[in-house]
């Protein structure tokens, strides 16, 4: 059916009330009849407009609290017969079933509910049962049927009634079924996700992923690719809830950047933290009293590498630490805040992009990480597990200094963030060194090295940043080689998971060389 479809009748039954007023006063103008169920019915004849409850129309009353009132063959068939089949209209004609042309439907809020914390009983009664069989049957018979299940529609849909002379167009009525489906496909992945989780189900037998469209994207890693960003999660402080006060948009690699660079600072919650980003990767990243001078020696880690990179802060931006950010080029600057002068600073950096959270997320967060693979997905828990002091285990005859024990710390939390295989040198809670994404861990300690090497040099200095450095490793030391390389570097102390069937030849060098080394029986492997 290719023709306009005039709208005569319409079925209105929504939870979300914006607009509804001016949607159904503009219908009942163009003398379309309403039928509505509760509290839409109530709200339009208090607004004046004519509107008829849908158990009137039906002849039965809403019944069991409201769970039954729209589940009718007057209803259902109004929505699902063809209008073109000679059969459909002689039974419909036989049972006093008109048709009808538009349905307004928006669910229960479900979601909502669940987020409030609600009762496992109020949760259960807030799933929504004769709405998205409405939304179903109109979608379906979307060839005579024009299903609206957002307010954001209502223009267009009035649009199209202006336009066509109170009828909607068939590409218009295939668009609104698609996201129909669309809808009430979300709809029922939150309830089945909150099932699942209800029983216990980690990984429940099918797994149902609801997302909405945040934005189409230019192209994805490379220009030949196409690519868009989706969201799914608008309750914790992330790149999806952040609002971008300036800059270009965002690119499918600023995006995997910038989230790489928040979720890393957010490790960070007792003191200012600056973490610098490059290809996923951290360049540089360091604690401090302030976030100016965080950013400093995070930079100083490795400059080169930071410019163009991602800059993450976990602290409200000042002006002081804005003057120096924006005297190299950044991609991106991600903050939970920004003071004013600190707007007015970067504000002369046009097409720097400047993204505010509102908050910090919580590091220890549950989660689940969803990476597509050929013909199907890899899924697993977020890796949220903190270093517990109490955990860690000294084998080596030197134990580690308490300036050495948080130099670790801060190491192995950076190693965490960064692509396997990799060694991270730390000193005074700043990173000196990063070696990372290797196939071999001897490599990511010898490039870690020269980088600090090269970093002594842009500063001047006579000696390298790794002497006397504590040395983090994201997985245990296959061999004595591994260890060897930080050891000649210069670190004083090694942090690393232990586990190795040659876990005593490493700790055998390690006492040889004098050093402490801690193991913490945790891998945090990257990929």
């Amino acid at each position: 059916m290719t023709s306009p479809i005039k709208i005569a009748r319409a079925l209105i039954s929504v939870s979300d009330k914006a607009g509804l007023v001016e949607l159904a006063r503009e219908l009942a103008a163009r003398g379309v009849e309403i039928l509505s169920t509760g509290g839409s019915a109530e709200k339009l004849r208090s607004a004046g407009v004519p509107v008829t409850e849908v158990g009137d129309y039906t002849g039965f009353p809403e019944m069991m609290d409201g769970r039954v009132k729209t589940l009718h063959p007057k209803v259902h068939g109004g929505l699902l017969q063809v209008r073109t089949n000679d059969s459909h209209l002689a039974q419909a004609e036989a049972h006093g079933i008109p048709p009808i042309d538009l349905v307004v439907v928006n669910l229960y809020p479900f979601r909502e509910t669940v987020a409030k914390g609600a009762d496992f009983e109020t949760c259960i009664e807030n799933i929504d049962i004769g709405g998205p069989a409405m939304v179903r049957s109109a979608a379906k018979n979307h060839a005579f049927v024009t299903i609206l299940t957002s307010p954001a529609q209502y223009d267009e849909l009035l649009a199209q009634l202006r336009e066509h002379d109170g009828a909607t167009t068939a590409d218009f009525r295939r668009t609104c079924a698609a996201a129909a489906y669309a809808h009430t496909a979300s709809y029922d992945s939150t309830i089945s996700t909150w099932f699942a989780q209800q029983l216990g189900q980690e990984y429940p037998e099918t797994l149902t992923v609801a997302a909405t469209l945040r934005q189409s994207l230019r192209y994805g890693e490379n220009p030949h690719q196409s690519a868009a960003f989706y969201v799914n999660d608008l309750t914790t402080p992330s790149l999806a809830t952040a609002t971008q006060l300036q800059g270009k948009e965002l690119s499918y690699n600023n995006i995997n950047d910038t989230d790489a660079a928040f979720n890393l600072v957010s490790a960070f919650t007792e003191t200012p933290a600056i973490a610098i980003i490059k290809h996923a990767n951290p360049c540089g990243v360091a604690q401090g009293p302030d976030l100016l001078t965080a950013y400093r020696r995070a930079l100083a880690c490795d400059s080169v590498s930071a410019f163009g990179g991602i800059i993450a802060c976990n602290r409200k931006l000042d002006a002081a630490t804005a003057t120096e950010i924006v005297k190299i080029f950044s991609e991106v600057i991600i903050a939970p805040d920004m003071d004013d002068e600190a707007k007015s600073i970067v504000a002369a950096k046009k097409n720097l992009r400047v993204l505010l959270t509102g908050s910090m997320p919580d590091p220890q967060a549950t989660g689940r990480m969803v990476k597509s693979v050929a013909g199907g997905f890899l899924v697993q828990s977020r890796d949220n597990l903190i270093l517990n002091m109490a955990d860690l285990k000294c084998v080596t005859k030197r134990q580690p200094t308490e300036a050495e024990m948080a130099d670790m710390i801060f190491a192995f939390t950076v190693a965490k963030h960064v692509k396997s295989n990799t060694i991270v040198y730390a000193k005074d809670l700043a990173t000196v060194g990063i070696g990372a994404g290797q196939m071999s861990r001897v490599d990511s300690a010898r490039i870690a090295a020269r980088k600090a090497e090269d970093a002594a040099k842009a500063l001047g200095l006579s000696e390298p940043l790794t002497k006397g450095c504590a040395a983090a490793s994201d997985a245990f030391f296959p061999f004595a080689d591994g260890l060897l390389s930080a050891i000649e570097a210069g670190a004083t102390s090694v942090i690393q998971p232990g586990g190795s069937i040659r876990d005593d030849e490493v700790i055998k060098a390690a006492d040889e060389a004098g050093i402490a080394m801690v193991l913490t029986g945790i891998r945090h492997f990257y990929h």
